[in-house]
């Protein structure tokens, strides 16, 4: 599982370009789940870095927080919802959703929560062992009878399937929309 995340241990090494300029890494992580919002987070930098007349921060790391709302100089202004909504899903659900967002399918950093959320919920089929139970599953909900099911090639099958209408990663099938 390449994507999991524990949003409520969601953090970021929070320090500023002019102390790094200066030779230091001072610096300190900041928990996210401690703030309600991106402007308590920013009051609480600027409180960490007060010694500076207007800190030009600098997120040097980063922990639990997907890679799409976070880079060195920025932070996401909908981080807070995305790391709110990813703490209602279980794991699987969150692995999925974080793997659909992943593939170019939407922008967690710009896109509304809940069009994400619902964009997913119409392309998400599934986790699966792998691309050919997928498939199995598929001649299963076809009635097909039983001596016609033995000489189906369902490798064959799930390729077709997956050069089109369907794609997958690490388990999880997705309509691809």
């Amino acid at each position: 599982m390449t994507h999991q995340i524990n949003t409520s241990e969601a953090r970021v090494y929070v320090g500023t370009y002019a102390k790094y300029n200066d030779g230091s890494i001072f610096g300190k992580w900041l928990t996210l789940s401690d703030y309600a919002d991106k402007e308590e987070f920013y009051t609480a930098c600027r409180e960490l870095h007060d010694n500076e007349e207007d800190p030009e921060f600098m997120f040097q790391d980063y922990e639990n927080i997907p890679n799409s709302l976070i880079g060195e100089c920025w932070i996401s202004d909908n981080v807070f919802e995305v790391l709110e909504a990813l703490e209602d899903m279980d794991e699987t659900r969150k692995e999925a959703f974080l793997i659909w967002c992943d593939n170019g399918h939407r922008k967690l950093s710009e896109e509304d929560i809940n069009d994400l959320i619902s964009g997913f919920d119409d392309d998400y089929i599934g986790e699966y062992k792998d691309e050919e139970d997928f498939a199995y599953e598929q001649i299963e909900q076809m009635d097909l009878p039983e001596f016609a099911k033995r000489y189906f090639d369902y490798e064959a099958f799930a390729r077709d399937l997956f050069s089109g209408d369907y794609w997958s990663e690490d388990g999880h099938v997705f309509y691809n929309s």
